[in-house]
C-alpha cells in the first residue's frame, strides 16, 4: 500500500504502517551514523542538552555529500548507509531519543526490531545507489550539528524534505521483518536442498 506521510509521525501513522508497505515521507529528517550515534548518546547519558528533537524527525543512516555555496549547504547525494552498522546503538538510541521512523539499507537486527516494537517505531528501506535521486527530495539543509567534531559524512544534517522515497517497510512495529522472513525463507530452501542432494547421493 502506498502511504504518504508528514513529520512529525504520531503513534497512530507508525502503528498503521506494515512489513510491504511503500512510503513517502515529507517534512523534516536528520542524518546520522556511527559517529552521531555515540555522539549522541554520549551526550544524552551525561545530561547534556541535544539542540533538536530527534522525536520529530526521522533518522537517515547517511553520510550526505554536500556543497558549501553563499547561501549556506546544498546536497549533492544523500545515498543511505549500511544499517547494521549501527546495531550496537540503535535500541538505545530509540529509547533515548523517540525517533519513529528509522531510514537506511539493508535492514538491521534483533535488537533493534523489539526496540522498534517497544517504542512504536518502524524501518523503512531507501534503495543504495540512487543517491542523486534522494537529494532530489531535500529541499533545505535547515542545520548542521558537530560538523568540526566529526567532520561531513558523520555529522548530523536536519533536512527538509518533501516526497522522500519510495521507501519500503522492511521492519515494522508489530515485531515483522522482511529479513528475518527472508532468512529463515533461505534457510528452509537450504534444508530441501541439502536433503534432495542426499537423496541422490
Amino acid at each position: 500500500m502506498n502511504k504518504f506521510l508528514h513529520t512529525p509521525l504520531t503513534e497512530e501513522d507508525i502503528r498503521a504502517l506494515h512489513v510491504g508497505d511503500t512510503v513517502h515521507i515529507s517534512g523534516k529528517m536528520f542524518t546520522a551514523r556511527d559517529e552521531a550515534h555515540r555522539l549522541m548518546l554520549k551526550r544524552h547519558e551525561n545530561g547534556a542538552e541535544i539542540p533538536f528533537d530527534p522525536s520529530k524527525m526521522a533518522l537517515f543512516h547517511c553520510g550526505p555529500v554536500v556543497k558549501k555555496e553563499d547561501a549556506g549547504w546544498r546536497v549533492i547525494s544523500a545515498g543511505p548507509t549500511t544499517s547494521i552498522r549501527m546495531e550496537l546503538f540503535e535500541d538505545r538510541f530509540l529509547t533515548a531519543f523517540g525517533t519513529k521512523m528509522v531510514i537506511g539499507k539493508g535492514g538491521m537486527g534483533d535488537k533493534t526490531l523489539a526496540a522498534l516494537r517497544k517504542a512504536g517505531a518502524v524501518y523503512a528501506h531507501y534503495p543504495g545507489g540512487v543517491g542523486a535521486l534522494a537529494a532530489q527530495a531535500i529541499t533545505r539543509v535547515a542545520d548542521v550539528y558537530w560538523l568540526d567534531e566529526i567532520g561531513i559524512p558523520e555529522a548530523v544534517w536536519i533536512l527538509d524534505i518533501e516526497l522522500f522515497g519510495p521507501l519500503t517497510i522492511t521492519m515494522d512495529s508489530h515485531g515483522k521483518s522482511l529479513y528475518r522472513d527472508l532468512e529463515e525463507s533461505i534457510k528452509k530452501n537450504l534444508e530441501r536442498i541439502h536433503e534432495q542432494i542426499a537423496k541422490g547421493a
